[in-house]
């Protein structure tokens, strides 16, 4: 009779395999009640651990690895990281991983990272972000066999699961909101260049403005810090055809446009209305407060780390959607002046 795996008693018993995996290697993470429906369910079935399987959890290092690889100015403000890294330790810890992060200067030093710490065993799987335009990451890690996961990608992924976005939506209610208050010249300040969901929202943006009759969409490029948002704004508002209502791409290059506009010359929202892709407390205590996209960037990070550790544990783990952003009406966006 063929032996009974942790997929088949996940299903007889209605939980994750990660659940059935914490249940049979005594660790935490499931309930005291659930941890003996799955033992019962395993013993009825006949369940045995394998030597092989118990060799490779006795040589786990518990641990899981991020490497950022955004510039030190990024990451200093932008609060969407520490949220990141605060929903991945409150979820690891409570199944007891720990976290490593490292910071890499350019692509080649984040991919020898990835190598040296598989070599070394350092870590038991990594999770990744900002997929970029021809990125060598994923091919990499198929490489190597290391245990990853995608966070934010607009679409499935050859051997590595995903925690993917759609931001069809998310597009469509930024113009929807904006046009429904008069203005028909929008702005968007992009992030980086090299990255793919800086261009999938140039594009969602794009097709957004032209299904409105009347409405144009112009860009500039921005970098995510507080400078490079500035910058852009600052050449946005000097063009010949300035925009009545400018979307940002991240919070802080928001918030630094608002905080700024009398040096820019405008007023917010009198002038020209601000509204950021992300939001976050930087949003609410700039003065005019940011409209902006919610969204519970910790609990995403949880849901990214429980899909990875499923595939450390499993050898598999399905692919998951994040939860759909809510667009947060705030001071900063008004009726278009009466030139817009």
């Amino acid at each position: 009779m063929k032996r009974p795996t942790i997929i088949d008693i996940a299903r007889a018993v209605g939980v994750s395999k990660a659940a059935v995996s914490y249940a049979l290697n005594g660790r935490g993470g499931v309930s005291q009640e659930t941890r003996e429906r799955i033992l019962d369910v395993a013993a009825d079935m006949g369940w045995r651990a394998s030597s092989a399987a118990r060799a490779l959890s006795s040589d786990r290092a518990a641990t899981v690895g991020v490497v950022l690889a955004r510039s030190p100015e990024v990451l200093r403000t932008e609060p969407f990281f520490m949220q990141v890294v605060a929903g991945l330790e409150q979820t690891l810890s409570a199944h007891g991983f720990s976290l490593q992060l490292a910071l890499a200067s350019d692509p080649d030093t984040e991919l020898e990272t990835y190598r040296r710490w598989w070599a070394e065993r350092r870590v038991d799987g990594v999770l990744l972000t900002d997929l970029r335009v021809d990125d060598p990451r994923p091919a990499l890690l198929r490489e190597l066999r290391i245990p990853a996961v995608f966070f934010g990608t607009e679409q499935p992924m050859a051997g590595i699961p995903v925690l993917w976005v759609d931001e069809h939506d998310i597009a469509d209610s930024a113009i929807a909101h904006l046009a429904g208050l008069g203005h028909r010249r929008i702005g968007h300040v992009e992030g980086p260049g090299q990255l793919r969901h800086t261009a999938r929202r140039e594009r969602e943006l794009r097709r957004a403005a032209a299904e409105r009759p009347g409405v144009a969409l112009v860009r500039d490029q921005g970098d995510y810090t507080e400078g490079g948002g500035v910058a852009a704004t600052a050449r946005l508002l000097a063009s010949a055809r300035p925009p009545t209502a400018i979307i940002y791409d991240n919070d802080v290059m928001a918030v630094a446009s608002v905080a700024r506009a009398a040096e820019l010359g405008v007023r917010v929202p009198e002038d020209v209305s601000v509204l950021a892709w992300d939001d976050s407390m930087l949003c609410r205590v700039v003065h005019p407060a940011i409209t902006a996209f919610s969204h519970d960037v910790g609990a995403a990070a949880a849901r990214a780390a429980l899909m990875l550790l499923e595939l450390i544990e499993t050898g598999v783990a399905d692919d998951s959607r994040l939860q759909p952003r809510e667009l947060i009406t705030r001071e900063s966006t008004g009726a278009a002046p009466a030139f817009g």
